[in-house]
């Protein structure tokens, strides 16, 4: 539930990437207007409505023919518009989506890149405005890609409410590492115990009741630890399958662990001569290995499933572009 990685983004901007070239481009037309050039209250009022419709745009300004920055900066900071006017006067003509312009002067996007500004990953877009085809300059915004990624997944409503999200897990993590110092503390006294009790008076399964202690220790700080990186720390992309999948193999495999040392110290306790627990070490051996094959079968066919979607996607998207 953190933020997506510049991975996650890239990977993205790729699979989608016609999509949001179209809606750059939708985005631009709207905007250009020869009256950008005349009237700078125009710009403002513009850009403000740009940021209301469209909160992953965070910069505008305009460029004369040859690439001189004719304005200030209008940015969109916490959806407030901000005059910045460092960038007036500066010479752009270097720029990526001034240099690789085409002929027919339409919408041009540049690759992703990161901003010198905010440190994100973020596409430049321009497009030559014209009055009575005079040339008047060209409009140009910059827009943050994440989270035009995640405008465009209808993921910026969870984004907004991550944080609470984090705080009740983080919440959770905390009660279970908790729980997991006092299954400790309770086993280092029973060792301790071990030690100060004569040895003729001492339950030979003691040391059994320690390693169950210990062992129930490692499968919840196992548990908290796996939420603490998923849930928390770690991005989780819940629309894709192989994410989920993850998710519950690694849950999934800590209870297994957690069992699988359960029937083990079942299993020594029937040798040791308390013949009731040979049956319950057998029925959890078994479910050790009903868990196992259940995994690996939906591991596999989580993983092929997804693979056949993405060959889907790519047939689609060649069909498209042909």
């Amino acid at each position: 539930m953190a933020a997506m990685s510049y991975l996650s983004v890239i990977e993205r901007y790729h699979e989608y990437e016609a999509t949001v070239h179209e809606l750059m481009e939708s985005i631009l037309t709207g905007m250009a207007d020869a009256e950008l050039f005349e009237q700078p209250q125009v710009n403002i009022k513009t850009m403000k409505g740009i940021a209301k419709s469209y909160p992953f745009v965070e910069l505008m300004y305009l460029l004369d023919s040859k690439g001189l920055q004719i304005s200030q900066n209008i940015a969109v900071v916490d959806r407030q518009i901000e005059l910045i006017p460092l960038g007036s006067n500066r010479d752009r003509s270097q720029r990526p989506y001034f240099i690789n312009r085409d002929e027919s002067d339409s919408v041009n996007i540049t690759r992703p890149y990161l901003s010198n500004a905010s440190g994100n990953l973020c596409l430049s877009a321009s497009l030559a405005v014209y009055q009575q085809e005079q040339k008047l300059g060209f409009l140009v915004i910059d827009v943050d890609l994440t989270r035009l990624i995640e405008f465009m997944m209808g993921d910026s409503a969870r984004r907004r409410v991550t944080p609470a999200f984090k705080a009740v897990y983080g919440v959770i993590v905390a009660g279970l590492f908790v729980l997991v110092a006092v299954l400790i503390w309770t086993a280092l006294r029973d060792i301790y115990g071990l030690f100060t009790v004569d040895i003729i008076g001492q339950d030979p399964l003691q040391p059994f009741g320690i390693i169950i202690f210990m062992t129930l220790a490692l499968a919840i700080f196992d548990l908290g630890k796996t939420i603490l990186e998923e849930e928390v720390l770690m991005h989780k992309d819940i629309f894709r399958h192989s994410s989920t999948r993850r998710t519950i193999t690694r849950f999934v495999s800590t209870i297994l662990i957690a069992i699988s040392i359960e029937a083990l110290l079942t299993m020594f306790k029937a040798s040791l001569g308390e013949k009731q627990y040979i049956e319950p070490a057998i029925w959890m051996m078994l479910a050790v290995v009903g868990l196992l094959v259940g995994l690996g079968a939906y591991v596999y066919l989580g993983a092929k499933a997804e693979w056949l979607l993405i060959k889907t996607q790519a047939y689609k998207k060649s069909k498209k572009t042909h």
